[in-house]
Protein backbone atom coordinates (compact mmCIF):
# COMPACT_ATOMS: atom_id res chain seq x y z
CA UNK A 1 0.00 0.00 0.00
CA UNK A 2 1.44 3.22 -0.72
CA UNK A 3 2.02 5.70 1.84
CA UNK A 4 -0.44 8.11 2.99
CA UNK A 5 0.62 12.34 3.29
CA UNK A 6 -1.25 15.19 3.76
CA UNK A 7 1.28 16.74 1.26
CA UNK A 8 1.91 20.18 3.44
CA UNK A 9 4.73 21.69 4.04
CA UNK A 10 4.23 21.76 7.73
CA UNK A 11 5.68 20.18 11.01
CA UNK A 12 2.38 19.19 11.97
CA UNK A 13 1.34 17.55 8.97
CA UNK A 14 4.31 15.71 8.51
CA UNK A 15 4.31 13.93 12.44
CA UNK A 16 0.81 13.36 11.67
CA UNK A 17 2.28 11.46 8.69
CA UNK A 18 4.05 9.05 10.76
CA UNK A 19 1.92 9.15 13.83
CA UNK A 20 -1.50 10.27 13.57
CA UNK A 21 -2.96 6.85 11.89
CA UNK A 22 -5.27 4.92 14.75
CA UNK A 23 -3.54 2.75 16.77
CA UNK A 24 0.05 4.04 16.11
CA UNK A 25 0.04 6.38 19.43
CA UNK A 26 -0.91 3.64 21.97
CA UNK A 27 1.53 0.79 20.28
CA UNK A 28 4.03 4.03 21.59
CA UNK A 29 2.47 3.97 24.78
CA UNK A 30 2.93 0.76 25.17
CA UNK A 31 6.52 0.37 23.79
CA UNK A 32 7.26 3.45 26.48
CA UNK A 33 7.53 -0.02 28.59
CA UNK A 34 10.20 -1.37 26.97
CA UNK A 35 10.81 -4.01 24.30
CA UNK A 36 7.56 -6.31 23.62
CA UNK A 37 6.53 -9.13 21.77
CA UNK A 38 3.91 -9.01 19.00
CA UNK A 39 2.09 -11.37 21.38
CA UNK A 40 2.02 -9.45 23.71
CA UNK A 41 1.33 -6.17 22.51
CA UNK A 42 -1.82 -7.46 21.11
CA UNK A 43 -3.12 -8.70 24.36
CA UNK A 44 -2.71 -4.96 25.50
CA UNK A 45 -4.52 -3.57 22.66
CA UNK A 46 -7.71 -4.80 23.31
CA UNK A 47 -9.76 -3.84 20.40
CA UNK A 48 -6.34 -3.79 17.47
CA UNK A 49 -7.02 -6.90 14.87
CA UNK A 50 -3.96 -8.73 14.29
CA UNK A 51 -3.62 -7.75 10.51
CA UNK A 52 -3.60 -3.60 12.10
CA UNK A 53 -1.22 -4.13 14.42
CA UNK A 54 1.18 -6.03 11.82
CA UNK A 55 0.21 -3.05 9.52
CA UNK A 56 0.84 -0.48 11.92
CA UNK A 57 4.22 -2.34 13.26
CA UNK A 58 5.55 -1.86 9.87
CA UNK A 59 4.79 1.42 9.22
CA UNK A 60 6.25 2.39 12.37
CA UNK A 61 9.55 0.41 11.01
CA UNK A 62 9.24 2.17 7.88
CA UNK A 63 9.35 5.46 9.58
CA UNK A 64 12.30 5.12 11.89
CA UNK A 65 9.67 4.51 15.36
CA UNK A 66 10.54 0.95 16.16
CA UNK A 67 12.95 -1.69 15.58
CA UNK A 68 12.65 -5.38 15.61
CA UNK A 69 15.29 -8.08 17.02
CA UNK A 70 15.04 -11.48 17.51
CA UNK A 71 15.87 -12.45 21.53
CA UNK A 72 19.09 -14.90 21.97
CA UNK A 73 18.11 -18.39 22.90
CA UNK A 74 16.15 -19.92 24.03
CA UNK A 75 13.91 -17.01 23.75
CA UNK A 76 14.32 -16.43 20.01
CA UNK A 77 11.17 -14.58 19.71
CA UNK A 78 11.15 -11.56 17.25
CA UNK A 79 10.32 -7.89 19.82
CA UNK A 80 9.52 -4.56 19.31
CA UNK A 81 11.59 -1.54 20.47
CA UNK A 82 11.19 2.13 20.47
CA UNK A 83 13.72 3.90 18.36
CA UNK A 84 15.28 7.59 19.71
CA UNK A 85 12.73 9.07 17.57
CA UNK A 86 9.98 7.17 19.04
CA UNK A 87 10.96 7.91 22.82
CA UNK A 88 11.06 11.27 21.91
CA UNK A 89 7.00 10.81 21.93
CA UNK A 90 6.67 10.60 25.66
CA UNK A 91 5.77 14.55 26.08
CA UNK A 92 3.35 14.35 23.19
CA UNK A 93 1.72 11.34 24.72
CA UNK A 94 1.66 13.30 27.98
CA UNK A 95 -0.03 16.43 26.61
CA UNK A 96 -2.26 14.03 25.08
CA UNK A 97 -3.33 12.38 28.51
CA UNK A 98 -3.52 15.63 30.06
CA UNK A 99 -5.73 17.11 27.27
CA UNK A 100 -8.03 13.78 27.26
CA UNK A 101 -8.39 13.51 30.99
CA UNK A 102 -11.49 15.49 31.37
CA UNK A 103 -13.42 12.63 29.29
CA UNK A 104 -12.14 10.16 32.06
CA UNK A 105 -15.21 10.34 34.06
CA UNK A 106 -17.00 7.44 35.19
CA UNK A 107 -15.86 4.22 34.00
CA UNK A 108 -17.83 2.93 31.20
CA UNK A 109 -19.09 -0.81 30.93
CA UNK A 110 -17.22 -1.64 27.64
CA UNK A 111 -13.74 -0.01 29.00
CA UNK A 112 -10.58 -2.67 29.03
CA UNK A 113 -8.12 -1.29 31.35
CA UNK A 114 -4.48 -1.82 32.18
CA UNK A 115 -2.65 -0.52 35.30
CA UNK A 116 0.31 0.29 33.38
CA UNK A 117 -2.09 2.71 31.24
CA UNK A 118 -1.54 5.39 34.30
CA UNK A 119 2.39 5.21 33.91
CA UNK A 120 2.86 8.20 31.62
CA UNK A 121 0.51 11.10 32.80
CA UNK A 122 1.98 9.57 36.14
CA UNK A 123 5.35 10.20 35.78
CA UNK A 124 5.06 14.13 36.18
CA UNK A 125 3.04 13.82 39.08
CA UNK A 126 5.69 11.40 40.90
CA UNK A 127 8.43 13.48 39.55
CA UNK A 128 7.16 16.79 41.35
CA UNK A 129 6.32 14.81 44.33
CA UNK A 130 9.45 12.88 44.86
CA UNK A 131 12.62 15.31 45.08
CA UNK A 132 14.55 13.31 47.57
CA UNK A 133 16.72 11.00 44.77
CA UNK A 134 13.23 8.58 44.82
CA UNK A 135 13.83 7.22 41.47
CA UNK A 136 12.28 3.79 41.08
CA UNK A 137 8.42 3.76 42.43
CA UNK A 138 6.12 0.87 42.56
CA UNK A 139 2.40 1.24 41.99
CA UNK A 140 0.06 -1.43 43.18
CA UNK A 141 -3.06 -1.34 41.87
CA UNK A 142 -6.37 -4.32 41.79
CA UNK A 143 -5.50 -4.41 37.76
CA UNK A 144 -1.91 -4.89 38.51
CA UNK A 145 1.30 -3.70 39.24
CA UNK A 146 4.03 -1.57 37.45
CA UNK A 147 6.85 0.40 38.18
CA UNK A 148 8.05 4.06 37.41
CA UNK A 149 11.40 5.19 36.25
CA UNK A 150 12.12 9.06 37.11
CA UNK A 151 15.52 9.20 35.11
CA UNK A 152 17.04 11.28 37.26
CA UNK A 153 19.76 8.78 37.70
CA UNK A 154 20.61 6.66 34.49
CA UNK A 155 18.71 5.19 31.72
CA UNK A 156 14.96 4.48 32.77
CA UNK A 157 13.03 1.34 32.42
CA UNK A 158 13.39 0.10 28.67
CA UNK A 159 15.76 3.09 27.53
CA UNK A 160 19.22 2.97 26.85
CA UNK A 161 19.88 7.03 26.90
CA UNK A 162 18.03 8.22 30.09
CA UNK A 163 15.04 9.69 30.78
CA UNK A 164 11.55 8.44 32.48
CA UNK A 165 9.80 5.03 31.60
CA UNK A 166 7.87 2.19 33.19
CA UNK A 167 7.29 -1.11 32.77
CA UNK A 168 4.91 -3.60 34.47
CA UNK A 169 5.37 -5.93 36.84
CA UNK A 170 7.39 -4.39 40.29
CA UNK A 171 10.93 -3.38 40.39
CA UNK A 172 13.68 -5.47 41.44
CA UNK A 173 14.75 -2.95 44.11
CA UNK A 174 12.47 0.44 44.21
CA UNK A 175 13.24 2.96 46.58
CA UNK A 176 9.24 3.06 47.45
CA UNK A 177 6.20 1.19 47.07
CA UNK A 178 2.84 2.71 46.17
CA UNK A 179 -0.98 0.80 46.94
CA UNK A 180 -3.83 2.32 45.83
CA UNK A 181 -7.50 1.83 44.19
CA UNK A 182 -7.82 2.51 40.19
CA UNK A 183 -9.99 5.82 41.23
CA UNK A 184 -7.30 7.30 43.08
CA UNK A 185 -4.69 6.57 40.42
CA UNK A 186 -6.68 7.98 38.19
CA UNK A 187 -7.21 11.40 40.43
CA UNK A 188 -3.32 11.54 41.09
CA UNK A 189 -2.63 11.14 37.68
CA UNK A 190 -4.98 13.55 36.09
CA UNK A 191 -4.18 16.42 39.19
CA UNK A 192 -8.01 15.54 40.62
CA UNK A 193 -5.60 14.78 44.02
CA UNK A 194 -2.34 15.55 44.89
CA UNK A 195 0.25 12.75 45.71
CA UNK A 196 0.58 14.84 48.78
CA UNK A 197 -2.98 14.96 50.14
CA UNK A 198 -3.59 11.01 48.66
CA UNK A 199 -0.96 9.97 50.93
CA UNK A 200 -2.63 11.86 53.75
CA UNK A 201 -5.98 11.21 53.46
CA UNK A 202 -4.90 7.04 53.44
CA UNK A 203 -6.00 6.53 49.76
CA UNK A 204 -2.27 5.73 49.10
CA UNK A 205 -0.16 3.16 51.19
CA UNK A 206 3.28 4.11 51.19
CA UNK A 207 6.02 0.82 51.76
CA UNK A 208 9.65 1.72 52.07
CA UNK A 209 11.50 -0.93 51.17
CA UNK A 210 14.66 -2.00 53.14
CA UNK A 211 17.18 -0.43 52.38
CA UNK A 212 15.51 1.84 50.12
CA UNK A 213 16.93 5.11 52.55
CA UNK A 214 20.77 4.24 52.22
CA UNK A 215 19.87 3.87 48.07
CA UNK A 216 18.94 7.58 47.69
CA UNK A 217 21.31 8.90 50.27
CA UNK A 218 24.45 7.38 48.05
CA UNK A 219 22.20 8.83 45.01
CA UNK A 220 22.51 12.63 46.68
CA UNK A 221 25.44 12.78 47.79
CA UNK A 222 26.46 11.50 43.79
CA UNK A 223 24.72 14.27 41.72
CA UNK A 224 25.59 16.87 44.40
Amino acid sequence: MPRRSYDQYCAVARALDAVGDRWTLLIVRELLGGSRRYTDLHADLPGVSTDMLASRLKDMERDGLVTRRRLAPPGAAFVYELTTRGRALLPALTALADWGAPALDERRPTDALRAHWFAVPLMVRLARHFTDGTDVIDIALDEGEFHVVLGRDGPASGDPDGGSGYADGPAERPDVRLRMDTATCADIAYDRLSLARGIESGRIAVTVPEGSGERRRRKRTTTA
